[in-house]
């Protein structure tokens, strides 16, 4: 893929022109009102500890959007009381996996809490949690619930992301433990997001080639899934154009972003066909917190395997272990 978007001088300017909904910190304080209303104790199970010794590993379940439950991995490193925490969420399509997959930062002395992806988990990795259904599925869910913000699926996993970093706070509190946010794709979204629902409670905030930025931008440049999904979806639902386009207002990582106060480590990739680097640049430019972005020209919708080592020197400044 050539570079299709932007100039990079441009990019650095670059401002999303979606305008935000009128109320939006009053209508998603709503939403988690309503959902920590309903939720049940998380529950730990230790698994597999004679496999995973010396690390602690515990197979979570929690309360998300509605009380529904959300499946996690919760990974402490070995021999360390009060470790920071830092919560894990998973790019389009897959779900938490294995533990043997999120094991890098219990390594260094981080417990990570990964968050299964509601309703996905059936591509490229696997997931545990249902979204109404009776277990994970490879679906397409960019245009479930999509005609009205308070029944469309990323409001509910936004939800689940910020009552992800509920747990995670909650877990870290008797030893006053920072908790940050991680993710790509996807995963770097609701990172983002549950960043900027959550304030100055989240101490650091990682998000590689983040998905759900810009999005009425994206729906008209992205080449490729799952942009993609929504133009399909309007080019016959065309009296439903205007009600999507508002809904997507409320989940835009772009207008979301404007409230992050944790320092922020930003990656794109220039040649990048499913998240576009211009969507990218329009979350990155409304933060207002200490922020950096790495751009990557030649990289597409990934991340270079160098890129672990900026962002774990990013991480031991901001979160010290």
């Amino acid at each position: 893929m050539p570079w299709y978007d932007m100039p990079l001088e441009r990019l650095r300017e670059y401002r999303t022109s979606t305008p935000e909904p009128a109320g939006l910190d009053d209508w998603w304080a709503k939403r988690l009102d309503q959902a920590r209303a309903q939720a049940q104790p998380a529950t730990f199970t230790p698994y597999e500890p004679d496999v995973y010794r010396p690390f602690e590993v515990f197979d979570v379940e929690f309360s998300g959007a509605g009380g529904d439950p959300v499946k996690a991995w919760y990974i402490k490193p070995a021999g360390k009381a009060n470790p920071p925490i830092v919560v894990k969420f998973i790019g389009y399509g897959g779900g938490r996996g294995a533990p043997s997959e999120h094991v890098l930062l219990p390594g260094l002395g981080y417990a990570v809490l990964v968050m299964d992806s509601r309703g996905q988990g059936g591509r490229w990795t696997y997931g545990a949690t249902p979204d109404g259904g009776s277990g994970p599925e490879n679906s397409l869910v960019m245009t479930r619930g999509i005609t009205t913000p308070e029944d469309y699926y990323y409001t509910r996993m936004f939800t689940d992301a910020a009552l992800a970093v509920d747990l995670a706070l909650e877990l870290a509190a008797p030893g006053g433990a920072q908790v940050g946010v991680t993710g790509g794709s996807q995963g770097g979204g609701l990172a983002l997001a549950s960043a900027a629902l959550h304030g100055d409670k989240v101490s650091l905030c990682h998000a590689d080639v983040p998905f759900l930025c810009d999005i009425q931008r994206a729906i008209t440049l992205a080449p490729r899934a799952p942009y993609t999904e929504i133009p399909d979806f309007l080019a016959e639902n065309i009296a439903l154009i205007d009600t999507t386009l508002n809904t997507l207002r409320y989940i835009d990582c772009a207008l979301l972003a404007r409230r992050i106060t944790a320092p922020t480590l930003v990656s794109v990739g220039l040649m990048d066909d499913i998240c576009p680097p211009s969507t990218v640049f329009a979350a990155y430019n409304e933060i207002t917190a200490d922020k950096d972005i790495i751009v990557y020209p030649y990289s597409g919708h990934s991340v270079p395997r160098a890129h672990t080592e900026p962002q774990l020197r990013h991480l031991r400044q901001h979160l010290p272990a």
